[in-house]
């Protein structure tokens, strides 16, 4: 359970932070209303960061209504009776502080981070929008707005954004994970406040949610703020979640798309794999070790042989979130280098793929790459974010406080053997898409303009 950022020229790749045993010390309880909390005292400075998790995301929704979860995420935003539409976040920027939300597959989540003598404010605060929002049509339909800007914006006027909602569709036909989590336009054109209501509703309650707490506080001293808050709201039935249906074979193995606002080709190469839900033996640990070994910056296997000794790549990224209730994606990108045809990479990469799942990774790259993994842990025991990341990206994906804590005992106890197994099954998976996006040679300048507009950061885009 491991985040990291991983930035080449064309995209940013995002895998989950690292829970660690013995670097958190995480302290639990739970209110009578099921709303469990997980503290992480850290004193290094006098600031706190609240995270309220949701078990719910874009995977839950009704059929038809793909962005509904993304659109209540930008609705919990728009008022309650205390709190005017728009003051929620103004009164946390009054007293220095930060805040956001965001919305993924298995899950959305909100955080605050303030001064520490303010945790009692953004506690009732986000105690009062979990069961008091008011979703009235004057309000929810400007924000439909500021949400269909948001996808022209990262998604439509985006070539990266609409090749990788393409290749995940490609990847993923029929399955939850397949739909964009900001949702098809169409679709989200239709929405209303209705349903944003019946979905809050279902499943925005206290029995639903999770609360994780870090920075400069104390176990006893959040338990009594959460009984002063959310300890006053009760629980009610919520939606039972599905499971994920079966997987199809994609739908498409090998795409080729050209845009005008590319200026810089690029080639991925997915599979779907198993998550910590679905896997076996733990296989995904043995994908996680395995995803380091092959990439992990200059000492990974493929940058060594694809940028170092063939030339045929200027950057090599492997991403991995086994972090999701249904299965997981494992991707290899490439950046070619100037002069050589991004149909170079995919051979290069099949060829040096097959010889590694040949003669086996060896014992050191292995060894190597659990000990880079493990001791990343140690710069996140001073963050603020990090915990709340960690618990909450495990916790409403099906997973306990005990799993996510003994996190790099399971990483050292992969074996070799587990992470070659790993290696050929991947090699060999038939639920992959290979995609390329490439420059259009006669596209005009002014094309190319058109084609390629820069997207709004979140905080442009909401509230």
């Amino acid at each position: 359970m491991f985040r990291r950022s991983l930035l080449f020229a064309f995209a940013v790749f995002l895998l989950p932070f690292a829970a660690r045993a013995a670097v958190f010390y995480p302290e639990t309880f739970t209110l009578d209303n099921g709303l469990q909390f997980i503290v992480v005292p850290n004193h290094l400075a006098p600031a706190v960061t609240q995270m309220v998790w949701y078990k719910v995301g874009s995977a839950d929704e009704v059929p038809g209504k793909s962005g509904l979860a993304h659109y209540l995420e930008h609705l919990m935003f728009r008022g309650t009776a205390t709190i005017p539409p728009g003051e929620f976040s103004r009164k946390i920027a009054a007293q220095g502080g930060n805040d956001n939300a965001f919305t993924s597959y298995d899950y959305t989540a909100f955080h605050e981070t303030v001064a520490a003598d303010r945790l009692s404010m953004v506690m009732q605060m986000e105690a009062d929008r979990m069961q008091n929002l008011q979703i009235k049509p004057e309000t929810a339909k400007p924000e439909l707005s500021v949400v269909l800007s948001e996808r022209q914006q990262r998604t439509d006027n985006s070539p990266e954004g609409r090749f990788e909602e393409r290749v995940r569709h490609a990847l993923m036909p029929d399955y939850p994970y397949g739909i964009p989590v900001i949702g098809w336009k169409p679709e989200i054109e239709k929405l209303t406040a209705a349903d944003a209501n019946d979905f809050y509703k279902n499943h925005y309650a206290p029995n639903n949610a999770l609360v994780v707490i870090s920075g400069d506080v104390t176990l006893d001293e959040v338990k009594k703020l959460a009984a002063e808050s959310y300890g006053k709201i009760p629980k009610h039935e919520t939606t039972v979640r599905k499971p994920c249906p079966p997987l199809k074979e994609p739908s498409e193995h090998r795409l080729e798309i050209v845009d005008a606002g590319v200026e810089q080709p690029q080639f991925e190469w997915n599979a779907i794999v198993a998550s910590y839900s679905t896997q076996k033996d733990h296989e995904a640990y043995a994908l996680e070790v395995l995803g380091e070994a092959l990439d992990g910056g200059q000492v990974g296997a493929l940058y060594r042989e694809l940028v170092l000794r063939q030339g045929v790549a200027s950057g090599v990224g492997t991403s991995y979130d086994p972090d999701a209730r249904g299965d997981a994606v494992f991707t290899i990108a490439l950046v070619p280098q100037p002069g050589k045809e991004p149909k170079e990479l995919e051979k290069a990469l099949q060829g040096e793929m097959q010889q590694l799942a040949q003669s086996g990774l060896d014992v050191k790259s292995v060894e190597s790459a659990k000990k880079r993994l493990t001791r990343a842990a140690i710069f996140e025991r001073d963050s603020l974010l990090a915990p709340g990341y960690v618990f909450g990206e495990g916790l409403t994906t099906g997973h306990t406080v005990e799993d996510i804590e003994s996190w790099p005992d399971r990483i050292n106890a992969v074996t070799l053997e587990q992470v070659n197994a790993a290696l050929r099954g991947l090699v060999g998976n038939k639920y992959t898409v290979a995609a390329f996006l490439l420059p259009d040679p006669k596209a005009s300048p002014a094309a190319r303009e058109a084609a390629h507009k820069p997207a709004l950061s979140r905080d442009q885009s909401i509230r």
